[in-house]
């Protein structure tokens, strides 16, 4: 076998890893490993480098997150892939999900605009076009990487990629909402495969040296979410990574004291778009007569 062959035989076994890894979003918003054809893996592209997704679904999502931040009214700005997708959507499969964020943020003008499966390519490049243009929210709440991290251990040099990866997107949130305060969320564990569990630890300790304590905050709600070694305690997710309605009341018990500092109480009233939906998920099922 030729040198050149070997090489190109392990090209194809990386992105293959990096494809498979991935926790995806599947029409209707169900969640599946298969891997995604249209993807770009941690290791196969920089994780600083924008990318756009290909598939239909995440194209006209993205069309509709800009539509979105042109209506305006949003004073706290949550990105991220599905984890953060999942708690503000109309989605009917996770209406749970969206009464919880409901009773934590109704008043404070907070819109949702994760999508799901997203590396951190891809929401690069989703705020370098459009998605964040004129909003000037006060706060930006970011949780991302975790699909970088995928359900297999790559070392120190794929840590240093998502840590780049992060501080690239933070980067383009300073720039594009210089008033904006940003809080970076430590990424949860995932218990797909407890062996990437150090490298979850170790990106977040890169992102609490991020943060200063005023335009850049950092939260970590790990312990709460699982014991000592990153195991989920029971009824925080519903598969190992997406968190439940007990999941989501620990992340927003860590914020609200934030968004109070810095916003007031939550007002009577919401400002805020209507929460977003996956374009292919299936409508709620019809009453009954």
């Amino acid at each position: 076998m030729t040198k050149s062959l070997v090489r190109i035989l392990s090209l194809a076994a990386i992105a293959a890893w990096s494809q498979s890894s991935l926790a995806q979003t599947a029409p209707g918003g169900a969640a599946t490993n298969r891997p995604a054809p249209h993807r770009f893996g941690s290791f196969a592209r920089g994780a600083d480098q924008p990318a756009p997704r290909t598939d239909k679904t995440s194209q006209i999502a993205h069309e509709q997150l800009v539509a979105k931040a042109k209506q305006g009214g949003v004073d706290i700005y949550f990105e991220g892939d599905s984890i953060t997708r999942r708690w503000g959507t109309s989605d009917y499969q996770w209406r749970a999900n969206l009464e919880n964020w409901k009773s934590n943020f109704f008043g404070w003008n907070a819109g949702d605009f994760g999508w799901g499966a997203d590396l951190t390519q891809n929401i690069l490049w989703r705020l370098e076009n459009g998605e964040l243009d004129g909003v000037n929210p006060k706060i930006i709440v970011l949780l991302a990487g975790i699909n970088n991290v995928g359900t297999f251990p790559g070392g120190d040099e794929k840590v240093t990629n998502i840590v780049h990866g992060l501080q690239a997107i933070v980067k383009v949130m300073q720039e594009k909402a210089p008033n904006a305060v940003i809080i970076l969320t430590g990424l949860f564990p995932r218990n797909d495969n407890m062996a990437v569990i150090p490298e979850i630890n170790k990106i977040n300790e890169n992102l609490a040296k991020m943060a200063d304590g005023k335009k850049i905050r950092y939260i970590n709600v790990n312990d709460k979410l699982a014991d000592e070694n990153g195991k989920l305690h029971p009824g925080m997710t519903v598969d190992g990574l997406h968190p439940t309605p007990k999941g989501y009341q620990i992340w927003a018990d860590a914020l609200k004291p934030i968004f109070t500092e810095i916003l007031g109480p939550p007002a009577k009233t919401d400002h805020a778009p209507p929460p977003s939906a996956d374009p292919s998920a299936k409508p709620a099922p019809a009453p009954a007569a």
